[in-house]
């Protein structure tokens, strides 16, 4: 039929009809020839997945790996320790340095106690009232400042001067006359025991401790010591 269609439409033109009817025909012919291309079991098949890529395992990867995070945990344990005995050093050079600083100061603290102690005896330490207690108490002063002086030599210059009374007076010699007589133990004038008075005794010329540290700041200055005085001076 579709070739008497087609002959005969060499001699006049198609009817739209004839066109719709070849046109149907040639879609058949396309559906037939697409059907052809399916496989006899009637799936479609696709092309072919690219084989998988195989991956290479090997042993001395994972030991490497172990090795190195092995020597990193081993670093940081040295690191660790390292620190951990620097700060134990720290802390036994700050106990030893706190404990001589504690040393030192209970060395001081006696030392500063036995001064204490010391000073208060020497304060509490009384003297008799008598020719025998000055002459002791004044060589105590003296000595603190170092002026020179024996007993046995401010004993006899007492003794030849006032027979050892603290209230003697010489109302005769020169000073006298001059107005200024000779007064107490060692019968110093004055103006001299003024001038050779010694700090931390009383400044009364009556006094007898007073008198003899005076007398004998003078007779050093002048003779050297009490020692050397034989007559008057």
């Amino acid at each position: 039929m579709l070739k008497n269609i087609l002959s005969r439409g060499r001699s006049r033109s198609l009817t739209r009809t004839q066109k719709a009817a070849i046109a149907g025909v040639g879609t058949l012919g396309a559906a037939a020839v697409a059907l052809t291309a399916v496989p006899a079991s009637g799936q479609t098949t696709t092309s072919e997945a690219a084989p998988t890529a195989k991956v290479a395992y090997s042993t001395k990867q994972i030991q490497d790996v172990h090795a190195g995070v092995t020597g990193q945990l081993a670093g940081a344990s040295q690191k660790v320790a390292t620190i951990e005995a620097k700060k134990e050093a720290a802390a036994k050079k700050a106990a030893a340095e706190k404990a001589a600083a504690k040393k030192a100061a209970a060395e001081r603290e006696a030392k500063e106690a036995a001064s204490r102690s010391a000073k208060r005896a020497e304060v509490k330490k009384s003297y008799p009232n008598n020719l025998d207690g000055w002459i002791r108490e004044a060589r105590a002063i003296m000595k603190k400042h170092d002026i020179p002086g024996s007993y046995e030599g401010i004993h006899r210059n007492i003794m030849r001067e006032s027979s050892g009374n603290p209230k003697a007076i010489n109302d005769w010699d020169i000073n006298a006359i001059n107005g200024i007589p000779s007064k107490g133990l060692l019968q110093v004038i004055p103006p001299t025991f003024e001038a050779y008075h010694v700090a931390g005794t009383s400044k009364n010329i009556w006094d007898p401790v007073a008198n003899i540290v005076a007398a004998c700041n003078y007779a050093a200055d002048k003779y050297g010591t009490m020692d050397n005085v034989d007559s008057a001076y």
